[in-house]
């Protein structure tokens, strides 16, 4: 038995919209990569996955299509999801053992085909046993919190596709709400000001940039200046204009509006008791979206509760998925248990 757990990958996986992160078991984190795959359209073979496809963004001929294979958290299209989760496993086993068992983690508020169709993928690439996680349960989990307690948690996890927002306590969810509000929609809010203030077009991983760069959720101490370049939608020649980092707040103002609005509606369901332990330990902020410039205080100030932001919020939900891969038993009462069609 030690020989075969030995050559064995039990591997836990935070399959996201935008980075597909893999734990595996006694080593730790060995990939975080772009959920991007890049194939032969006539053919349908994958070309390339992750840093390699996303390096092909808008420079591919005819034949080849980049996708991002999942949209909203959920699996859009099953094959490329499944040839994605295939090829990641084997870039990072050594040996020739499929992944014998997986803990992947999902949106909460997915529905009961779209986990379904999450667990084939994975069998589909050879996993032997397959175990579903929350999101934020697994956020939780990552950033060190008692799951188990019963004292309450307030995780909001803002990933790409998905924002996850839940109250935890004794090993469950007792309230949560996921929606589509996320990092995507704040990188298509910074496309579309250039594109209708400016008639300027850019490109995808600009707009991504700008909004890592200099997007924020609050005025800065320093306000920035940034030249950015893109095609001139009037005249079709490439054109380089100046923006600032306040032209870029009030880009971002709407979806960041949405997800404080969510917060706060949460709030006003959460049960009394676990109100009042939330007032005391306040909010953790987790996923890519919380290392936005001063989201933290725009919630503390729309909330007027503690927001603290998770070192590393990147890699809370992977970690926490991890935790729980290595100790089955003890987390078997968080995991989303199976229903069968």
């Amino acid at each position: 038995m030690g020989l075969f757990n030995f050559f064995s990958n039990d591997v836990a996986m935070d399959l996201g919209t935008a980075n597909t992160l893999i734990w595996m078991k006694n080593k730790g984190i060995v990939l975080n990569e772009p959920s991007i795959v890049a194939y032969n359209k006539s053919s349908k073979n994958i070309i390339a996955i992750g840093h390699d496809a996303k390096a092909m963004l808008g420079k591919t001929h005819k034949d080849i299509e980049i996708v991002r294979p999942l949209s909203d958290g959920a699996i859009a299209n099953f094959e490329i999801t499944e040839g994605m989760i295939r090829a990641f496993i084997r870039k990072i086993s050594m040996s020739w053992q499929p992944a014998r068992r997986m803990v992947v983690s999902v949106p909460s508020g997915l529905t009961e085909v779209e986990k379904r169709a999450v667990r084939d993928s994975c069998e589909h690439a050879g996993a032997k046993e397959v175990h579903l996680l929350a999101e934020p349960m697994a956020s939780a989990i990552g950033v060190g919190l008692d799951v188990q307690d019963s004292l309450g948690n307030m995780i909001v996890d803002i990933g790409g596709g998905t924002t996850e927002i839940a109250v935890i306590a004794l090993s469950g969810i007792v309230k949560d709400n996921s929606f589509r509000v996320a990092g995507d929609e704040l990188t298509q809010a910074v496309f579309e000001y250039f594109k209708n203030d400016h008639n300027l077009l850019i490109g995808d991983r600009t707009a991504e940039s700008i909004k890592c760069e200099v997007g924020s959720a609050v005025p800065l101490a320093e306000e920035i200046e940034i030249e950015v370049k893109g095609r001139d939608l009037l005249n079709s020649v490439p054109k380089m204009i100046q923006v600032s980092s306040v032209d870029i707040r009030e880009a971002l103002e709407k979806p960041i509006a949405l997800i404080v609005r969510e917060v706060l509606n949460l709030l006003e369901i959460t049960p009394p008791e676990l109100s009042a332990d939330i007032y005391d330990r306040g909010i953790m902020l987790t996923g890519g979206g919380a290392l936005l410039k001063g989201l933290d205080e725009k919630l503390r100030i729309e909330t007027q509760l503690p927001v603290h932001v998770a070192e590393e919020p990147l890699l809370a939900v992977v970690r926490g998925a991890g935790k729980v891969l290595e100790n089955l038993s003890e987390y078997s009462d968080v995991l989303i248990k199976s229903t069968r069609f």
